[in-house]
């Protein structure tokens, strides 16, 4: 049993966000071929083109692509992660945070790799080089790297490139749709210590978050939750919901107290996926100081089973429309 089976105390992307700490990270990800993108060992150089215009998936994709790229030459040329690791006077572990795009590159580092790997073709070490700097460029979150964690950091990262969004929460409303009155709860709920000052910057960035349901390129968000998360009175979140599922990219489904026990009482979780085949999809799963971000093919599919049971027992989208409505009225 993976740890991702054996969660601690949970929270949610939604829930309140505790203070910085440490990340856990499963660093054993899908091989490339494994979910649908190129297998090692197919020939020929990065094509710099195609990374380049997925630069427009922000620098989390970005940088994704680039170590997806690092590790299909590191396994062409028979370089083991420790060698690797070695050479650019780093962990084994560093050459796993970079080959799953989970911290920034240096130019040093990818020039000392590009060589190792015997890349020798000056066009393609100059356009993944070039490249080093877009996928180090901040997203919008930046500013608010004081009150982030760097494990929700990496998740916002995720959320914004994502082009489907599956989420199940258990307690709390997911945060793309959350009202600011629900939001400011939600936030002082978990620092009630802060000031307010601070309480209104962690608002501004849930708030923030939402600006991706209005985007251009809005990914799909398939959102199922308990109806626990709906009975705390909290003014107008109800409404917010119905509103958010008339989008065209949105479903809401709800699985009520009568169905009993279900599925997904193990704790909340996401799973997103992207357009780039290149990348596998991601099972995101938060605990109170850390989360989880699982890569494993196995591991990601076992969430998904469970995913698609729960949308199986919750109310449909209009069944879930119509329960919402009848909650407005009880209350």
């Amino acid at each position: 049993m993976t740890s991702a089976n054996r969660p601690g105390p949970q929270a949610s992307a939604d829930s309140p966000l505790p203070e910085p700490g440490l990340s856990t990270v499963d660093t054993g990800g899908t091989p490339p071929g494994e979910s649908g993108g190129t297998p090692p060992g197919n020939g020929g150089p990065p094509d710099t083109d195609i990374l380049a215009a997925d630069s427009r998936g922000g620098p989390t994709v970005l940088r994704m692509l680039l170590g997806t790229q690092l590790r299909r030459l590191r396994e062409e040329a028979g370089i083991t992660p420790d060698r690797a690791g070695y050479e650019i006077r780093a962990s084994r572990s560093k050459i796993s945070r970079l080959e799953h795009g989970r911290v920034s590159f240096k130019h040093r580092d990818v020039a000392d790799l590009l060589t190792l790997y015997g890349v020798t073709d000056e066009q393609t070490r100059a356009g993944l080089l070039a490249l080093v700097e877009q996928a180090n460029a901040q997203g919008w979150w930046a500013k608010y790297s004081d009150i982030l964690p760097d494990w929700f950091e990496a998740y916002l990262g995720l959320e914004a490139a994502a082009s489907l969004i599956r989420t199940f929460e258990l307690q709390f409303v997911h945060g793309l749709f959350q009202t600011e009155g629900y939001a400011r709860a939600v936030t002082v709920l978990g620092h009630k210590a802060a000031p307010a000052e601070e309480v209104d910057r962690r608002v501004s960035l849930r708030m923030k978050r939402q600006d991706l349901l209005a985007s251009q390129d809005a990914p799909r968000v398939w959102s199922v939750m308990d109806e626990a998360a709906l009975r705390r009175p909290v003014g107008g979140q109800l409404q917010r919901l119905i509103e958010a599922a008339d989008l065209p990219q949105v479903t809401i489904q709800v699985v009520p107290f009568r169905r009993g026990g279900h599925a997904g009482a193990g704790g909340s979780f996401t799973v997103l996926r992207f357009r780039q085949a290149d990348l596998p999809d991601v099972a995101y799963i938060e605990q109170l100081t850390s989360a989880l971000y699982l890569e494993r093919r196995n591991d990601v599919d076992q969430y998904m089973e469970v995913m698609n049971r729960l949308s199986a027992e919750a109310l449909t989208p209009a069944g879930t429309t119509r329960f919402l409505k009848e909650i407005i009225r009880e209350t």
